[in-house]
C-alpha cells in the first residue's frame, strides 16, 4: 500500500510538472476562485458588522413624568430587562441629561445661559431600550403603553420613530438577503468554473487512461494521481491567491473604515489571518480534489 501510494503521488506531481502551461492556466483559475472565495468572507464579516452597527443605533426611549421617582423608573428598567425581546436598558437621570445637554451645545453661550435662568431642570428623566431585533420595538413599546404604565410616562419616541425602524428593518433585510444570494452566486461559480478547467487538464490525458486502463491498472490507481495533481494545484492556488489578497485588504481596507467607521479589516486580519488562509486552503484543496474525483470519472466509465 505504501509503494502504491508513493507512485500515486509520484504521477501525480510527474504530471502537474509536465502539464506546464496547462497547469499554470488551472491554477489561475482557482487563483480567482480563491479569490471571490476570501472577498466573501471579507464581506459577510463586512456586512455583519455594518448589520450590527445598524441595529446598535436604533432605539426607543421612555420620558417618565417629572413626579416619577427613581425607584419606579428603576423597577420598570427592570421589568424590561426581563423581556426576551430586550438586549439592554439604559436609565438616564434628569440631571444626567442635563448635563449631557450641556456638554452637546456648550458651544452655544446664548442657550447655556437660559438653561441657568431657570428655576428647576426642564428635562426628564428616561429610559433608552435596545431591542435584540428591531422587529421587537412594536411589542416592547405595546408593554411601555399598559394602562398601569401610562399615569407615569410622558412620552415614548417609538410613534415618531416608527418610519426609521421600518426602513432600516428593510435595509438590514436586504444586506443579509443580499449578502446570502451573492454568496451562493459566486461559490457556484467559482466551483463551476474551476471544475470545467481541472475537466479540460484531465481531457488532455484521456489516452493516457485508457491506456492504463488496458494494462489492468485499477480505477483507484488510475484516479489516485489526478487527486493529487488537483491537490496540489489547490494548495498552490490558495498560497498565491493568499498572498494576492494582503495588499489588496491594505489598499481597501482605509476605503471601507471611513465610509463604515465600526469595520477594520486590517484589525480583523491581523487577528484571523491563520484562521483565513486555513479556510482559503482547506477551500482550494476541496474545490481541486472533488473536481479531479468527478472530472475523471468519465473516462472510467463508472
Amino acid at each position: 500500500m505504501i509503494v502504491t501510494l508513493t507512485r500515486i503521488i509520484k504521477y501525480g506531481w510527474q504530471a502537474f510538472v509536465r502539464n506546464g502551461w496547462l497547469s499554470v492556466s488551472t491554477i489561475g483559475i482557482m487563483i480567482l476562485a480563491a479569490i471571490v472565495f476570501e472577498g466573501l468572507v471579507l464581506f459577510n464579516v463586512i456586512g455583519k458588522t455594518t448589520i450590527s452597527s445598524l441595529q446598535d443605533k436604533i432605539d426607543i426611549s421612555i420620558y417618565f413624568k417629572s413626579n416619577a421617582s427613581e425607584d419606579y423608573i428603576l423597577n420598570i428598567k427592570k421589568s424590561l430587562e426581563d423581556l426576551s425581546e430586550v438586549k439592554n436598558v439604559e436609565y438616564v437621570s434628569a440631571e444626567i441629561a442635563l448635563t449631557e445637554f450641556k456638554n452637546k451645545h456648550s458651544d452655544d453661550p446664548a442657550l447655556g445661559q437660559a438653561i441657568e435662568e431657570l428655576d428647576k431642570n426642564p428635562l426628564l428623566a428616561s429610559l433608552n431600550v435596545k431591542a435584540k431585533d428591531p422587529r421587537e420595538y412594536k411589542s416592547i413599546a405595546s408593554y411601555l403603553e399598559a394602562k398601569t404604565l401610562k399615569d407615569q410616562i410622558e412620552k415614548i419616541t417609538y410613534a415618531q420613530n416608527q418610519g426609521v425602524i421600518e426602513r432600516l428593518i428593510g435595509l438590514i433585510d436586504t444586506l443579509r438577503n443580499g449578502g446570502i444570494a451573492l454568496t451562493i452566486f459566486l461559490s457556484i461559480l467559482a466551483v463551476v468554473v474551476t471544475f470545467n478547467t481541472i475537466r479540460l487538464a484531465i481531457f488532455s490525458a484521456s489516452e493516457q487512461i485508457g491506456v492504463m486502463r488496458l494494462v489492468g491498472a485499477s480505477n483507484s490507481f488510475i484516479r489516485g494521481p489526478f487527486i493529487v495533481e488537483g491537490i496540489i494545484y489547490g494548495f498552490v492556488a490558495a498560497i498565491v491567491s493568499f498572498l494576492i489578497v494582503i495588499p489588496i485588504m491594505n489598499f481597501l481596507a482605509p476605503y471601507v473604515h471611513s465610509f463604515i467607521p465600526e469595520v477594520d479589516l486590517l484589525a480583523y486580519f491581523s487577528v484571523n489571518y491563520i484562521t483565513l488562509f486555513m479556510y482559503q486552503l482547506l477551500f482550494c484543496i476541496f474545490m481541486g480534489t472533488i473536481s479531479s474525483f468527478i472530472a475523471v470519472r468519465k473516462y472510467l466509465q463508472l
